[in-house]
């Protein structure tokens, strides 16, 4: 079995165990999942580190040793207040274009946007990044800073409408 077909079935009875607990968390123990995958634990690690992020909609809690579990939440928002934190936060002070681009096909497939909207987005912030390199010669650090904040005014003006 390949290495990104195990981690996709690694990954899809993690999602299904949340969907038959109505989302929200569930506990599990890294050894009884290596042992039911017939991997090593650090390919569960790898599975919880890339699939399982914030960005994805998710905290992965663990404890390591003889009692130790994987817990993984699944983030709700009560309000969009709430979700406008949270974009905040996983955006930052900057971003870069290749993040920004990871983010929003994430925001899409978790339904908080839509593909028009994703491609709005991507168009609004690749102009920027063209006008900022070519037109006014603006280093790389500050359009990443200007990519953070016109993504965050054009994710929060669709999360408020």
């Amino acid at each position: 079995m390949s290495s990104s077909s195990l981690t996709r079935k690694i990954e899809e009875y993690i999602g299904q165990l949340l969907e038959e607990n109505g989302g929200g968390t569930i506990s599990l123990r890294r050894k009884d999942l290596a042992e039911l995958f017939e991997c090593v634990p650090s390919q569960i690690n790898y599975v919880l580190r890339s699939r399982f992020t914030p960005e994805n909609g998710f905290l992965v809690e663990s404890q390591r040793g003889g009692h130790g579990y994987i817990r993984v939440v699944q983030l709700t928002f009560k309000n969009c207040d709430e979700e406008v934190l949270h974009l905040e936060d996983l955006i930052g002070n900057k971003i870069s274009e290749q993040e920004s681009k990871r983010l929003l096909m994430n925001l899409q497939n978790r339904k908080l946007i839509s593909a028009r909207e994703r491609l709005l987005i991507e168009v609004a912030l690749r102009s920027q990044e063209e006008y900022g390199r070519t037109l006014y010669d603006i280093s790389i650090y500050k359009r990443e800073i200007m990519r953070a904040d016109l993504l965050k005014k054009l994710l929060t003006s669709i999360a408020l409408s």
